[in-house]
């Protein structure tokens, strides 16, 4: 692609005022309408003084701003250009909208996350978020954490953590099933230097309640974590729940015992990295085998707290041995990855739970999109308004996943943020009026009119051209 030379262009004028660069924002924030956003605000946050006035407005155009593609309070002027102002109102300018969350306490950051809940529940309810009433399988809950980098000495609870990096740690809880892209259930913004079990059972908590009050209810439900995550105090608050637990566990005494007791006819080869289908024996060659053995978790405890379960152990061959004196080994030495889960052998075989646990990494991906988007800075100095910062970024980004469902486009529903956004919200428009009311003209030949014309429909069925 080149500039043209029989038309070149000869000047640049930002002049016109019936132009928006984000056309898409029109039937997202007509589905946060829908699902509640506005009213759960203006009912459950209470930010004291004139700065938390009109708190849904405020919230929404904070989730707006971020689903545009904005990573900083400064960020939220591109809500407030061209002809935004005739196709919204109580578009905030940033000044206000940064006063608003520099106001949060950590109570005003609690019912923002009630807002969060109960505004995915609503999203869920008008869209496939969740998957369909006739979608059946096991709901995966992952728990994570993540540091969101910062520089400097200003930001409050900033800190070296376990990664080596100054930041803050957010904690995520995701639920996701074999057919629907992980959304994210519940969040938690905790200082640098805190641990990763750090509030992950309460969290753990909020989430399967979440999943409780949704149409997922009466599914079996498996949370899934990393060895950072195994405690008791983890593992107990989600059985009390009714859900099961598949949790990495690290090589201490106690597993490693475990270990040695296995029988070497009790190891079964699995499709691994580099592995060959054998069709006439029906088995993987590969060099990873898996194998499980009963196990008592946390016999520290007093008996009557002591878990039993399953220690599933996958095992590959040590590709990296320490320096010898030139001889070759006389038997093979293996790397060893174990987990420990209260499921089934009926409902997940050794097989098939390792392949769900190993699932877990998925998580990642969410960390990666929140990174890429809204997460890219934490924009204040202070804790309570990065934490209400974060809240909002969730909201948003559930809110764009919620809008990729309803385009009935399947690589769209599992996209990332960025995609989603680059297809269906960063669409210009100019704005005509005719008899008191508005009309979008979106350009020709946009390579996803298609999806763009399903969520509007979805969005303002009212309003929707007749096709």
């Amino acid at each position: 692609m080149q500039l043209s030379h029989t038309r070149p262009v000869v000047s640049a004028t930002f002049d016109e005022p019936n132009l928006v660069s984000a056309a898409g924002l029109v039937p997202l924030m007509a589905l946060a309408g829908k699902a509640g956003l506005q009213k759960l605000a203006d009912e459950r946050v209470s930010v004291p003084t004139d700065k938390g006035a009109n708190a849904g407005l405020k919230l929404s155009s904070l989730v707006a701003g971020m689903a545009a593609g904005a990573d900083s309070i400064d960020d939220m002027a591109l809500l407030r250009h061209g002809g935004m102002g005739k196709v919204f109102t109580g578009a905030y300018a940033p000044s206000t909208l940064g006063s608003f969350l520099r106001s949060f306490t950590f109570g005003h950051v609690r019912q923002a996350d009630a807002v969060a809940s109960r505004f995915l529940l609503n999203l869920a309810e008008h869209t496939e978020l969740l998957g369909g009433r006739a979608d059946a399988g096991t709901v995966l809950v992952d728990i994570d954490d993540t540091i969101v980098e910062v520089h400097g000495y200003a930001k409050q609870g900033a800190a070296f953590g376990y990664s080596g990096v100054r930041g803050l740690s957010a904690l995520l809880a995701t639920v996701s099933t074999e057919t629907v892209a992980p959304v994210i259930a519940a969040q938690r913004l905790r200082k640098g230097s805190a641990g990763s079990p750090r509030g992950a059972a309460r969290l753990a908590t909020d989430a399967l309640a979440l999943v409780r009050r949704s149409s997922l209810a009466g599914r079996k439900v498996l949370v899934r974590a990393d060895s950072a995550f195994y405690s008791h105090a983890l593992v107990a608050a989600v059985l009390k729940t009714g859900a099961d637990a598949s949790i990495t566990v690290r090589m201490d005494p106690a597993v490693r015992r475990a270990i040695t007791t296995i029988d070497q006819d009790a190891w079964t080869t699995i499709k691994y990295t580099d592995a060959i289908y054998d069709e006439t024996t029906g088995a993987w060659i590969s060099t990873a085998q898996v194998a499980e053995i009963p196990f008592t978790a946390f016999t520290s405890k007093k008996k009557a707290d002591q878990i039993t379960g399953r220690l599933i152990v996958r095992r590959i061959p040590e590709l990296n041995p320490k320096k010898g004196d030139g001889q070759e080994t006389l038997f093979d030495t293996w790397r060893f990855h174990a987990f420990f889960t209260t499921t089934a052998p009926a409902d997940l075989d050794t097989v098939v739970a390792d392949q769900t646990h190993r699932r877990h990494a998925i998580i990642e991906n969410v960390h990666a999109d929140l990174k890429a988007s809204a997460l890219a800075h934490l924009p204040s100095g202070v804790f309570t308004a990065n934490a209400a910062w974060l809240v909002c970024a969730v909201m948003a980004f559930n809110l764009t996943r919620a809008a990729a469902t309803v385009t009935h486009t399947p690589a769209l529903a599992r996209a990332a943020t960025a995609t989603i956004r680059r297809k269906l919200i960063h669409v210009p428009a100019r704005i005509a009026t005719s008899a008191r009311r508005l009309r979008l003209h979106l350009p020709t030949d946009w390579p996803w009119e298609k999806a763009w014309s399903a969520l509007y429909q979805a969005a303002l069925p009212t309003r929707a051209p007749a096709t």
